[in-house]
């Protein structure tokens, strides 16, 4: 069952694969803005996990620098990462470390060339439609 759709910004949707095609193999991240369920605006947050390869963490006072800028000018929808390797679907650690419930997590599927979006329940990650505003 998916919820209603995410509309990407041609823009904000290139974007995005292009973060995620300059930093691979590391996973890339940010967090996202914009009205309702479209999306108008990224913000990239520098990835300090452990194994970046494989995994992704949000530095913290970078994210919050983030969210604040975003907000001055549009809603903070949720947060983006990458699979440099797999399919646009969220991990077992996507799911354990999930904590923004309501909000949406976008992954970009390096070799799907694709953006699929998820929002957490507060228990589990519901698929959400993607929709790309032609350019």
């Amino acid at each position: 069952m998916t919820s209603p759709d995410l509309t990407f910004a041609s823009a904000v949707a290139a974007r995005l694969l292009g973060h995620a095609r300059a930093g691979a193999p590391e996973e890339v991240c940010g967090v996202l803005g914009g009205d309702g369920e479209r999306v108008t605006r990224s913000e990239a947050v520098p990835n300090v996990a452990s194994s970046p390869e494989t995994r992704y963490e949000l530095d913290p006072a970078a994210t919050v620098e983030a969210i604040e800028r975003v907000e001055r000018e549009s809603e903070h929808l949720g947060f983006y990462h990458s699979h440099p390797r797999g399919p646009p679907r969220p991990s077992a650690t996507d799911e354990a470390e999930a904590t923004w419930t309501g909000f949406v997590y976008c992954i970009v599927s390096l070799p799907e060339s694709r953006i699929d979006a998820w929002r957490w329940t507060g228990d589990r990650f519901e698929a959400v439609d993607v929709v790309v505003e032609s350019a």
